[in-house]
């Protein structure tokens, strides 16, 4: 196992269901050089038994990146992060968090944090079949199960299994009642439990994730734990990888329109492959986000990507918006 470089972990964009694939991803890289980035959560099942190796495409540009798993199954599981290591992926990533009924059908994701033992058996396996950082993504708790004491015992036994590195999404899921939105919502934050768990682990990597949304909040958290996740907020208003990276880095923040032409060459040789531009333009619809012409951008861009033909003109007429209403 490969020491991990624990500077790679300051800054990532967390792992989110029909939003970061592997177009969305090259779209981040182009704002933030440093980001760490995860794919959606792939099931094991899906690698190993229905062997959709396609699920673990990706391109070069994108590493650093991490491929975030689900499952249960702790031979099923070592098998999809060695496919996944053998794909070249930085990291593989065990999902913990995940509320959704599909997920818990599976037995995977959140419900497992009621089983740390059987979730360390997951990362030592998972640990013995590869050589990348096998790290973990959680909550702060599940239900009724909303101690410290309870995300204590869970974080003794990832360091026992071996793990380094541990993601907390600062809010606990609720198993029934709510949905995977609600979940991301409606329980409430409580940062302070996770900066806790990094001053009595302080040999653990910890990074925070949940309702982050601008520098000074990254600046904040980063006070107190080694690394923080961006979620929805990278997606919606996908500059703010560029701000964060420029105040973490002191890398000049591009523009948003160079950001689109480096794109370019991205898109024509995907719409040579045969992808529909509606695939990748609509994760760069909030580029403009809080500027004059963003929601002509926006509307270009979703009336026109989905039509026959659409390329990288449609991309200039959007561009145009702002240009105008500047």
């Amino acid at each position: 196992m490969q020491a991990p470089n624990l500077s790679d972990f300051q800054l990532s964009v967390a792992p989110m269901m029909d939003w970061t694939d592997r177009h969305c991803r090259y779209f981040h890289r182009l704002l933030s050089p440093r980001a760490r980035l995860y794919t959606e959560m792939v099931t094991s099942a899906a690698l190993v038994r229905g062997r959709q190796l396609r699920l673990l495409e990706h391109s070069q540009q994108e590493h650093p990146v991490a491929l975030q798993l689900g499952g249960s199954d702790p031979v099923e599981l070592a098998e999809a992060a060695r496919l996944g290591a053998e794909a070249g992926y930085d990291e593989i990533n065990l999902n913990v968090g995940c509320p959704s009924d599909r997920v818990q059908s599976g037995k995977f994701g959140a419900c497992l944090m009621r089983e740390p033992a059987l979730v360390g058996d997951c990362v030592r396996a998972m640990r013995d079949a590869v050589d990348v950082p096998v790290t973990v993504k959680c909550r702060i708790g599940v239900d009724d199960q909303d101690e410290y004491a309870d995300l204590q015992h869970f974080t003794e036994t990832m360091i026992a299994a071996g793990v380094e590195i541990l993601v907390v999404h600062a809010r606990k899921a609720w198993l029934q009642g709510l949905s995977p939105k609600e979940n991301r919502e409606i329980p409430p934050l409580d940062y302070e439990r996770v900066y806790r768990l990094k001053r009595e682990f302080p040999q653990l990597t910890v990074i925070i994730n949940g309702g982050i949304t601008t520098v000074e909040a990254v600046q904040a958290h980063l006070a107190q734990v080694d690394g923080v996740m961006l979620g929805r907020a990278a997606y919606h208003d996908p500059y703010l990888l560029a701000k964060v990276e420029a105040a973490l880095y002191d890398e000049p923040m591009p523009e948003r329109a160079d950001v689109l032409l480096r794109l370019r060459p991205y898109i024509e040789a995907e719409l040579a492959r045969g992808t529909a531009l509606k695939h990748i333009v609509r994760h760069v619809l909030g580029l403009y986000q809080g500027e004059p012409g963003a929601r002509g951008f926006r509307r270009i861009l979703s009336e026109g990507g989905h039509l026959p033909g659409a390329g990288w003109a449609l991309v200039e007429q959007a561009m145009g918006m702002h240009k105008v209403a500047a």
